[in-house]
Formats: structure tokens, sequence, C-alpha cells
């Protein structure tokens, strides 16, 4: 990915992410296409504030976009609609 933070500790991405996946898993009461928009909304700003704190460069960013658009579209390509965003009929495990 062409935003790799050197000073980033290993398995802080697969933390984080695990944290992003728990939040995600409470906004349940949001159509997924709510979600998604929101989401997109907030990688906006986020990529913006990391230009304007100088974190990265425009360019990094627009490289970053351009993998981003490449991955989900290779995703889309082999998505079967019955796996996304899990089962709905299948009860959600309890909470711990």
């Amino acid at each position: 990915m062409s935003l790799q933070d050197p000073t980033t500790t290993e398995g802080a991405i697969e933390e984080c992410l695990d944290e992003i996946n728990d939040f995600v898993a409470t906004l349940d009461r949001y159509p997924p296409t709510a979600v998604a928009v929101a989401m997109s909304v907030h990688l906006q700003t986020l990529l913006s504030a990391l230009v304007e704190c100088d974190l990265c460069t425009p360019q990094q960013v627009r490289d970053f976009v351009q993998e981003f658009e490449r991955d989900v579209s290779e995703e889309v390509e082999h998505c079967r609609p019955d796996r996304l965003f899990g089962d709905r009929a299948r009860p959600k495990p309890p909470a711990l």
C-alpha cells in the first residue's frame, strides 16, 4: 500500500483493522450503502488531513486512491452477492 508509515509497529494495522471491524459491526442499524457513503466521506477527510499535516504528499494520496480503486474493482469482479455483509438470516453472536 502506498501510504505505509515506517514507524508503525508490527501488528498495528491488524489491530486497527480489528477495531474498525468491531465498530462497523455496531452500525448494523444503517443500510450498508449508508455506511459505505459515510466511510467514503470519512476517508476523504482523513486523506486531506494527512496532506495538510504533511504526513504524505498529494501524489501519495493519488497513488493510494488509484491502488484502492484497482483493489475494489478486482474484489467486485469476484464478488458473490450472497457473501456480502454476512448472512443476515443468521443471528449475530452475543456480545462479550
